[in-house]
């Protein structure tokens, strides 16, 4: 190519700048990084649907529920790893002791959160249990190197103040002590699940789904031991499909995706409001009764996840410096 007067032969292409390549970039990473949020926000809705999911099941046994939950979260699984391409074997080849985490956490708190649900008012077995977030946030102050604050002091006793009021305050609810007992172990098991899983970072999101298959089959095993059959019945299966496929099947991936790939912040924040958001679930599908008891109560334990967070504290930090 020759070159003319005041052109040169690496000019950019008619109608683009320079700089262009690097917006348009930036620009293409950001859509990506909303999308991945918007995948991720789909989970806490999911989890919002649990305790109404769960409700819709009927009076299915826990074990068994937890089994064909489980069963067609897996089924889902094979889906998508057929989609992606993926060998479900090399998902399997995993440590024992990963095996053990991730089967233990998902069987673990999902037959205790059914328990739970047959055994207490919905809305209050749901609040208790989620509690975990708060715990979670308790148990890493404790962890070496960290540090036990005010705020997550504040925190907790606000959460439990919520919990005290769903246990003791509404005498008119029903609950046993099998079911607030199952709700209150739900918190301690996930949130235990949780904070062990720091050491697992490395296990890809697919291993996932080989747990789902362990969860599936230890709960059929418990099941068939110390369970009577009672299969769902007519819109109850509605319910056992809707929680494979949303809150114990897609929620475990598209909540990867987002803390992944997208805002983790703004993700962690909408997944502090989860329990108000289930709880209106529940009355609006007339699961749950609106009380004042139960609206205090889920006030008491959303805030005590914000104050516990730090999120309370960061926030005026940033209004008083703007």
């Amino acid at each position: 190519m020759i070159d003319t007067p005041g052109r040169s032969s690496d000019q950019h292409p008619q109608g683009q700048r320079p700089g262009t390549d690097g917006a348009s970039s930036r620009a293409t990473e950001s859509a990506s990084a909303r999308r991945a949020t918007l995948i991720g926000a789909t989970t806490v809705v999911n989890w919002a649907l649990l305790a109404a999911l769960t409700q819709l099941s009927g009076p299915v046994p826990p074990f068994l529920l937890t089994a064909l939950a489980f069963t067609v979260a897996f089924a889902c699984f094979l889906v998508w790893l057929g989609l992606r391409g993926q060998s479900l074997v090399d998902t399997l080849r995993q440590p024992p002791r990963i095996w053990a985490l991730g089967v233990g956490g998902l069987f673990g708190y999902h037959a205790l959160y059914f328990v739970a649900q047959q055994n207490a008012p919905a809305a209050n077995a749901g609040l208790i249990a989620y509690l975990w977030p708060l715990l979670i946030v308790l148990f890493v102050a404790l962890l070496p190197g960290e540090r036990l604050r005010v705020f997550h002091v504040v925190g907790s006793l606000l959460g439990f103040a919520g919990a005290a009021l769903l246990v003791g305050g509404d005498v008119n609810a029903g609950g046993s002590l099998v079911g607030y007992g199952a709700a209150f172990a739900c918190a301690f098991v996930w949130s235990g699940y949780s904070v062990l899983s720091r050491a697992a970072r490395h296990v890809p999101t697919a291993a996932v789904g080989g747990f789902c298959l362990g969860t599936a089959v230890l709960a059929g095993a418990c099941h068939l031991a110390f369970e009577t059959t009672r299969w769902p019945e007519g819109s109850a299966w509605l319910g056992v499909i809707g929680l494979g496929l949303g809150p114990v099947g897609s929620a475990f991936f598209t909540w990867d995706i987002g803390v992944k790939q997208g805002d983790l912040r703004l993700l962690g924040l909408l997944a502090y409001f989860t329990p108000l958001l289930s709880t209106l679930v529940l009355v609006v599908t007339d699961y749950a009764e609106p009380t004042l008891w139960l609206a205090l109560a889920a006030g008491l334990i959303t805030l005590g996840m914000l104050v516990g967070s730090g999120r309370i504290g960061r926030c005026q930090k940033k209004i008083s410096t703007t």
